[in-house]
């Protein structure tokens, strides 16, 4: 394996960031927490500590809040043309892509991941979709209904943005996640509290001064720093708030739900996963195992759609193991900002412990090490890419998402695609899936017995702003992306008129 660990140089305009004095984003002005604490921020690659943070609770969501719902309601953002909403939104994804190359700096840096996939899919993916979802502005369209109703009537509906929205957002995609949400919600003409991960705050807090830049009215987007069961919570209970959106975890997905019940708040949810890839015999060899080793570790394995039980055919399972194996042991490992990287180190600590301990226990329950297995050095939160075989539905290592560079790898001798799909399905969670074959019929046919809410053949982890993507089951409620999304930011308003 290919280890290089040294921290590589930043960019001038990425230092002159990390020398600032961070502060929250409330109602236009940059300030600091109601406690005036704060929280240090992790390189997870050394260990060092390259920031402090405001850490936002309660009091502060308080202010968040109070200040979406002025905007919410206030002129500025209420009158704006629908045509200029999206010239606004557009504008975003224009000074994204102007400073790509720092936010990718910064993004690898907070978080770990190699700055080359940072640059090439989180920044660009976010980019596309401030420019995409710039055009729902206006077309966010009602429908006149023709009633059966006795007299003479004229009905129609309305869409109207749904109000103040809360919006918490996870550690593995900072950047993108924040994309995810803001976009379609600015387009619709919410008004957004959004609450970036304790441990990836960095480029929500840069990205905030894009949008002062892009000429959001003050309150539109405010950007609270804190953490989940703080500043988290109390957004997630707040009865000032409409709406809450929430990438994460199903166990906090599920405390998400609880809290929003105080004024029924709508919630949508992209949670976790545990994504099976099954490879057919037909398929290409070396682009499926290509395939299954990125989808297992892209991002260190911390996707929710990651690959993390991989199925091949009896007949191609040696061949298919060998391949996973020889990929595992080339791939370069260190400081995210290295552009020849492809892994970096998990997250933080917390992570890296939880990953370890999977992987042990995986070996105390009979599974056998390909190849991985152990953490690397002494500094930083490294996991060398590991292939467990000789597993099975009853290891926790099978059931259980993981979040790292661990995959599971099962044979299967079943050509009865009902038999195929019963163990994909053999999960609580419905998020992605992907299919590798040549053969259309047995793409299509099991494509439909899955149950989940996104179905890739012959590749994995695919994105794009016009696909609708969210989960079955325990992966979730909702949809981010495509025409999909807007439904989570938007109300419908009926309206009959009597016109005899």
């Amino acid at each position: 394996m290919n280890i290089a660990i040294a921290k590589p140089k930043l960019g001038r305009d990425s230092k002159a960031f990390l020398a600032k004095k961070h502060r929250m984003f409330i109602d236009g002005k940059w300030v600091e927490a109601k406690s005036g604490q704060t929280f240090p921020v992790e390189d997870p690659a050394t260990q060092e500590t390259i920031g402090q943070v405001p850490a936002g609770d309660k009091a502060d969501i308080d202010l968040a809040v109070a200040a979406a719902r002025r905007a919410f309601e206030g002129k500025a953002w209420s009158r704006m043309l629908p045509a200029d909403r999206a010239k606004l939104v557009w504008r975003i994804g224009d000074l994204l892509e102007k400073h790509a190359d720092e936010f990718a700096e910064l993004e690898a840096l907070d978080n770990g991941k190699p700055v080359t996939n940072a640059r090439r899919d989180d920044i660009d993916g976010s980019i596309g979709m401030f420019r995409y979802m710039s055009g729902w502005a206006t077309r966010l369209n009602g429908e006149t209904i023709p009633v059966s109703s006795k007299g003479n009537w004229h009905c129609y509906t309305m869409r109207e943005p749904v109000g103040v929205v809360g919006q918490i957002i996870p550690w593995n995609f900072p950047l993108m996640m924040a994309a995810w949400k803001l976009a379609p919600a600015l387009a619709a003409g919410c008004a957004i509290i959004l609450k970036p991960a304790e441990q990836t705050p960095l480029t929500a807090l840069r990205f905030g001064e894009l949008l002062q830049e892009a000429g959001l009215p003050d309150g539109v987007v405010n950007i609270v720093t804190g953490f989940g069961e703080t500043a988290g919570a109390a957004l997630a209970n707040h009865d000032g708030v409409d709406k809450v959106a929430f990438t994460g975890s199903t166990e906090v997905g599920k405390l998400i739900v609880k809290a929003a019940a105080g004024n029924l708040k709508r919630v949508s949810l992209e949670l976790g996963g545990k994504s099976p890839a099954i490879v057919f015999p037909d398929a290409d060899l070396d682009k499926a195992i290509t395939g299954t080793a990125s989808a297992i570790f892209y991002n260190q394995g911390q996707c929710c759609t990651a690959g993390s039980r991989l199925f091949a055919h009896r007949s191609i399972y040696d061949k298919v193991v060998e391949g996973m194996v020889e990929r595992a042991t080339k791939i370069k490992v260190g400081h995210g900002l290295d552009p020849s990287v492809e892994l970096g180190p998990l997250v933080s600590k917390e992570q890296h412990t939880k990953v370890a301990g999977y992987i042990e226990s995986g070996r105390k329950d009979g599974a056998a090490i390909a190849t991985g297995g152990h953490v690397i050095g002494n500094q930083g939160y490294f996991v060398e890419p590991t292939v467990l075989t000789k597993t099975s539905r009853d290891m926790k290592v099978v059931r259980e998402e993981i979040f790292g560079p661990v995959v599971c790898v099962q044979s299967f001798d079943d050509d009865d695609l009902e038999a195929v799909a019963k163990f994909a399905n053999d999960t609580e969670y419905g998020l992605q899936a992907s299919i590798w074959t040549r053969n259309l019929k047995t793409a299509h046919t099991l494509a439909r017995k899955i149950k989940a809410g996104t179905i890739c053949v012959n590749n994995h982890n695919y994105g794009d702003a016009a696909w609708p993507f969210g989960g079955y089951k325990q992966s979730g409620w909702g949809r981010e992306m495509g025409k999909e999304v807007m439904e989570n930011y938007t109300e419908t308003k009926s309206v009959a008129i009597n016109l005899g």
